[in-house]
This record gives C-alpha cells, structure tokens and sequence, in this order.
C-alpha cells in the first residue's frame, strides 16, 4: 500500500501506525475536554459512544489519506500514461531496446508526470540489479495496480516470451487504448445528463422560478390589494 501510495521510507510503517495511535488518543481527549468544558449535560452513555467513535475515527484517518493518496497518484498516471505510451512506441520504432525505451520515456515525464517517472525509473534501477524484466514489469504492475498498465504489461510479456516484434505490439496496444480511452470518454458524457439532475433540481430550477414567476406573484399580490 505505501508503494501504491509513492511512499518508500524505511520508517513509513513506523510512522504511520504511530500516526493511527496518535490521533485516536488526540481526537478523545479533544472530545473529552469539549466534554467537560461545552457539552456538560451530555449523558455518560452518550459520552461514552461519541468517544468510541472518535477514536475509532482517530485510528482510521490515515488509511483515509492513504486511500486518497493512492488513489489521486493513479488518477495521475493515468492522464500521463497515453503520451508516456507514445513516446515508448516511438523510442522502440526508432531501434532503441525496451529497457533503455523505458529508461528515456522515465526520463522525459519527470517535467509532466514525476509519479509515472518515479515507478518507471524504479523499474530500471530494478533492472540494473538484475532482476529478471518479467518480475521487474509485474512489480511495476503491482505497484501502479492500473488495469491499462496490467494489461500493457502482460503484452509486454507475452511478446518478449514469443519473440514477436515488440514495436508491432506497441502499436496495435496503442491504437486499442486510445479507442478504449474514447470509449470513457462517450461514457463520461453519457452519464453526465443523470449527475445534473440533482444540482438542476435543488439549485438551479428554484432559482428559475423564483426569477419568472416573482414578479407574476407581486403583480397579482399588488393587483389583490392585499395587506
């Protein structure tokens, strides 16, 4: 989780199980001395709930950040992935080997996707470890967990395990995502009527009427003489 999250400190668990204690005891004691200061004629019952459910709410507030980290860091490389996809395409058309692709597209996204960058050039430090290019590409996998960069890499895979052109395969996955990107695309628009009904309903339509039929009202109120 840390490694989806884009952290790598030694100390990370340390610190974010100290983080989950900390702010389970602070947010009590908070509430405890709000207790004893606002909410006098709160019954022990009662106070005991709220403060089961503040610590409890202490403790989980960072898998809460954790979750929207993680997620706003996918979110990331997933807007950076196509043009990182045809930069590599274009690197191994132009006779460059996959890991040295992979190393100059780590290079070039540092200024427009430094997370992409990062896992990228984990992967090529990976390599020059020595690790087999399968294993270091199902690490990358692992630690993006994009279905796009899941399946971009079982290409990767199956096409180095059958020998067949790697540029060739590039091309075709290329073409197959941008359709596949358009596809969500139609879809985000085609849901976007459904999701304006409700701000429509409660913000905008009331406002409409009360701009229209306002004056009709102060009209027939006025013409009534009404007092």
């Amino acid at each position: 989780h840390f490694l989806r999250a884009g952290i790598r400190h030694d100390s990370a668990l340390s610190i974010f199980w100290g983080s989950k204690i900390f702010l389970s005891i602070f947010t009590t004691a908070v509430f405890i001395v709000l207790r004893l200061l606002v909410f006098k004629v709160t019954s022990y019952q009662l106070t005991v709930m709220i403060a089961v459910f503040v610590a409890l709410l202490g403790f989980y507030l960072p898998n809460i950040w954790m979750r929207l980290k993680t997620d706003k860091r996918r979110e990331k490389i997933l807007n950076a992935l196509p043009d990182a996809l045809d930069l590599l395409v274009v690197c191994v058309e132009a006779g460059m080997g996959l890991d040295s692709a992979i190393n100059r597209v780590a290079k070039d996204s540092q200024a427009g996707s430094p997370e992409l960058s990062d896992e990228l050039h984990f992967m090529t430090l990976e390599l020059r470890a020595g690790k087999p290019r399968r294993d270091a590409l199902r690490n990358l996998a692992e630690r993006i967990n994009l279905d796009e960069v899941k399946s971009l890499v079982t290409l990767l895979i199956e096409t180095e395990k059958f020998g067949t052109s790697m540029a060739e395969a590039l091309r075709v996955y290329s073409d197959s995502y941008r359709v596949q990107r358009q596809q969500r695309a139609e879809e985000v628009a085609a849901k976007l009527p459904v999701k304006l009904l409700i701000p429509l309903g409660l913000f905008i339509f009331p406002a409409l009427f009360v701009v229209i039929l306002g004056p009709a009202f102060i009209s027939i109120y006025r013409a009534l003489g009404i007092n």
